[in-house]
């Protein structure tokens, strides 16, 4: 019975030969880098670098604005008051802008501050139903997100996560200690009589917690 052949086996590179592979792999590889790399001096901001959000210019570049937008919507105590009564989803429709805390309106309110607690006053105004109670943030510590949300022209888009989101509203809550608080003596405001603009969030109609943006003492 006659053989048959085996088939040659193919002969596998040499090590010279891998070698010049691999270098030649290695020198594009690097030729790739070297295309894509721009050399920076050093110090230099990198192209198309942001700065990360600040709360301190933020707070001072918009509180302006959203004094002065709190300012023109604002409502007279009575006339919102009596509206929110009388029919709160109009008077939502009417008076407030939405926010994802509840409606925030902004009011102008007259009255005598009564006593404090941790810096909230209550704020006796007459004209307004015994049944409504009006209380007033004067720090130090000011919470809330109504100064951001008051005007309705910051959005959460602006921001680059949540939490800048957030501190855009502690921003706000901060200069307007500066701009609005600093100079009136919070720890010894009761019995004395005030005018006040500010924002609250409907959250129970029967009681309103102002932020203010602005805060004349009679």
């Amino acid at each position: 019975m006659s053989g048959v052949a085996a088939p040659a086996r193919r002969k596998g590179l040499g090590k010279g030969a891998k070698r010049g592979i691999l270098a030649a792999v290695i020198v594009a590889a690097i030729a790739f880098v070297a295309i894509g790399t721009r050399v920076v001096p050093y110090g230099a901001e990198l192209p198309g670098a942001e700065e990360g959000f600040n709360a301190e210019t933020y707070g001072a570049e918009n509180f302006p604005a959203v004094q002065e937008a709190v300012v023109e919507r604002a409502a007279d105590a009575e006339t919102l008051a009596a509206a929110i009564a009388d029919d709160q989803e109009a008077a939502v429709g009417e008076y407030a802008v939405e926010s994802s805390g509840g409606p925030v309106f902004s009011v102008t309110v007259t009255g005598t501050f009564g006593e404090a607690s941790s810096g909230i006053y209550d704020l006796q105004v007459e004209g307004l139903g015994d049944d409504l109670t009006v209380r007033v943030q004067t720090g130090p510590a000011i919470n809330g997100t109504e100064l951001r949300d008051a005007s309705g022209e910051i959005t959460f888009g602006e921001f680059t996560n949540q939490i800048d989101y957030q501190n855009a509203a502690a921003a706000l809550n901060n200069e307007m200690k500066v701009a609005v608080l600093e100079g009136i003596d919070t720890e010894n405001l009761e019995g004395k009589t005030a005018t006040i603009t500010g924002a609250f969030t409907l959250i129970n109609p029967q009681a309103w917690l102002l932020t203010p943006v602005e805060l004349e003492v009679g």
